[in-house]
């Protein structure tokens, strides 16, 4: 897997690479066989950013180990021929949402896939969902595995008030808003769950790696 290494600031390099799927790759394979000296490896939709310690290690060292990991995953972010697969970057943690399906865009979404209103429940509460990367907002993950009939496009026009707790799908993904902001989601329904509380260890309720069930519950 060809990827591109920036050195950000002191402690810091940032691997560009085509897409998503190599980004969490990596960072599986990283998390499996952290190189000497890493603290934090944060994903986005094509990089991922690397912390260390420069006490303990160089910029070249920590660039070379993710050389090294790179070229050991095939282009779609497989292991190549030969090599071990990579561990998943976070454990079987599963964190199970009660949602009301309730949203102002619910009827909008089946309209425009063509599906009941039953069947898009049906189809975004099916599946298991991971957390590819937080960002946007404290607590919010970007989630994969959003059924593909249910990868919709943002609203043309942005909402300047979505509710906290509001589930919606856009681009590929499934989020939850964990606080009241602007935004251009479809909005599906709607969780009680708390997604992020500065006194809760760790705040983010949806950490990278994790997996996350939706369970339809009946409106109020």
């Amino acid at each position: 897997m060809s990827v591109g290494i920036r050195r950000v600031g002191s402690h810091a390099l940032l691997v560009e690479a085509d897409g998503l799927e190599q980004v969490l790759a990596l960072r599986g394979a990283l998390e499996a066989d952290r190189p000497r000296g890493v603290r934090e490896l944060v994903a986005a939709a094509r990089t991922l950013l690397v912390t260390y310690d420069p006490a303990v290690t160089a910029h070249s060292a920590v660039a070379a180990a993710v050389a090294e990991h790179a070229a050991a995953l095939g282009p779609a972010g497989q292991p190549a021929p030969g090599t071990p697969a990579s561990a998943e970057p976070v454990g079987e943690r599963i964190v199970t949402l009660a949602v009301r399906y309730d949203g102002e865009d619910l009827s909008h979404v089946a309209e425009s896939t063509g599906l009941g209103v039953g069947e898009v429940i049906a189809r975004h509460s099916a599946p298991l969902y991971t957390v590819a990367f937080a960002g946007f907002a404290p607590g919010f993950g970007y989630l994969t595995g959003t059924d593909p009939l249910l990868r919709l496009p943002r609203r043309s026009e942005p909402r300047t008030a979505v509710p906290a707790g509001s589930v919606a799908v856009a681009g590929g993904f499934t989020g939850v808003y964990p606080r009241s902001s602007p935004g251009g989601w479809q909005l599906l329904g709607t969780t009680d769950a708390v997604l992020w509380n500065e006194r809760r260890d760790p705040p983010a309720l949806l950490a990278p790696g994790s997996h996350v069930r939706f369970v339809p519950e009946e409106p109020r």
